[in-house]
Order: structure tokens, then sequence, then C-alpha cells
């Protein structure tokens, strides 16, 4: 149950390695989060990271599921365990691949795995998790997109179309639970510093738009006070995005992006 204030006692992060994640895991722990899931393919880097947040507080519950994006077939299964110990208070998806641009556009296989595990797979995960906290009768999805998703890129298409996908997709799915008193938001982060973005170059754009995990998860407990629909992080790159979205076709392909 959320504490007087409205804030989240139950966690359940979708990507349990995933850097964001458990920059927000950690935010959170510090107000009052004190059950944590983590969702993610088995390995000691889970059971390190579900370490490190046992550390941080002498209630602190905190436990791993088996769960693989690619494996939709197990996601009911797998997620109905962890709702089925009790209410989850917030479920933040945060998984995803960014993928290697050139190598997938040659190799068609690469770039149907980026699609599946961004798209596919937080489609499906995303659906069981929302039926279960419509189930529940309250609850916050929090899905991470991108905001590469607001255009496609010659140098980040395949990745940037499948973050558009999930972004179009989670803005049905809110419309879906409008009413039934689970809260749907988005999350579009700009170029994030992370593992995954490690001994990348940022472009142009991507430079003034940098943010890092920390950030992200501040504005994701923001957004959750706030009850927003949408956050962008940081917070000028929805008019910088906006910009872009509108330029002519001809024009946006010349640019450096």
């Amino acid at each position: 149950m959320k504490d007087a204030f409205g804030s989240p006692r139950s966690l359940l992060v979708l990507g349990g390695t995933s850097e964001i994640g458990l920059a927000t895991a950690r935010r959170l722990i510090t107000r009052g989060v004190r059950t944590v899931w983590l969702a993610g393919r088995p390995s000691a880097g889970l059971e390190s990271a579900a370490g490190a947040l046992r550390a941080l507080h002498a209630d602190m519950d905190v436990r791993t599921v088996a769960f693989d994006a690619l494996e939709t077939d197990a996601h009911e299964e797998a997620l109905g365990k962890v709702f089925a110990e009790g209410d989850i208070d917030l479920v933040l998806l945060a998984f995803g691949v960014l993928g290697d641009q050139a190598r997938d556009e040659a190799a068609p296989l690469a770039a149907v795995r980026v699609a599946q595990t961004n798209y596919t797979g937080a489609v499906s995960a995303a659906l069981v998790c929302a039926a279960a906290l419509q189930a529940q009768g309250r609850g916050s999805l929090v899905v991470l997109t991108a905001a590469a998703g607001e255009r496609a890129r010659r140098t980040d298409f395949i990745h940037g179309s499948s973050k558009a996908g999930l972004d179009a997709f989670t803005q049905g799915l809110g419309d879906a639970m409008y009413g039934t008193g689970v809260h749907v938001m988005i999350v579009r982060p700009g170029f994030v510093r992370s593992r995954m973005t490690a001994g990348r170059t940022a472009g142009p754009a991507e430079a003034l738009l940098t943010t890092t995990p920390g950030a992200v998860a501040t504005a994701v407990e923001l957004g959750l006070r706030r009850r927003s629909e949408t956050v962008w992080v940081p917070g000028a790159t929805r008019v910088v995005m906006s910009a872009l979205r509108h330029l002519p076709r001809a024009l946006f392909r010349t640019l450096p992006l």
C-alpha cells in the first residue's frame, strides 16, 4: 500500500539490471519503498543488484524473478507470481536494447531482435502488468520510451522506430486505463549516459539533450507525485524534439543527426 503521502511502498522493475531502473529504485527506497522485485534474466548481475538494494535499509525485502523480454509466452506466469505475493504499487518498465544501427541494417535478424525486445516484449509485459494493476484497482505503470522515438533519424531509425511504437502503444494503454485507478506514465529520456551508451559518441542534438540515470529517476519520482502522463528528461527535450518533428523531411535528412 502507498504511504500517507501517496508514495509507493512496493515496486516491480522490469529490467532488473537497468541503470535507470536501479537508480529509480534507490531513490524511491529513500522515500519509503520497502518491497522491490527485480525482474530479469537470472545472472550474477541481477543478484548483485538485489543485494545492493537490500543493503540500503534494514527493512528491505528485495526479490528477483526470472523474466526475459523475448520469452513472451512466459510473461503471464512469471509476472503473475509477483502479483500473487501481494499488491504492487508501481511497475517500472525499464528494459530495452540500443542495438547497433550499421550492424542491424546489414543483419535483419539482429534488427528484428531489437524490435522484439523494445516493442513486442514490452507490449506483452505492459499488458500483463496493466491487467494485474487493474485487478487491484490501483497502481502506476511507468514505461521508459525515448525521445528518439519522436522522429526516426538516419543514424538510429531501428531503435528509434521500436521506441516510437512503444510510445504510441503506451499512450493508448493510458487511455484504456483511464478511470480504472491505474495511472500510466510515459518517460521520454534524451541521450542517457550509461553502460548501454558507453563508447558511443552523442550526435549534436543528442549532446544537447544528454541526461543520466539519476536524473531520470528524479524525473520519474516527480512525475509520479504530479500524476503526470508524459515526462521528458531533460525538460528541454520536449521543445527540441517538437521543432525537429515539424521540420520538412527534405531539410531534416540533411541535418547531422
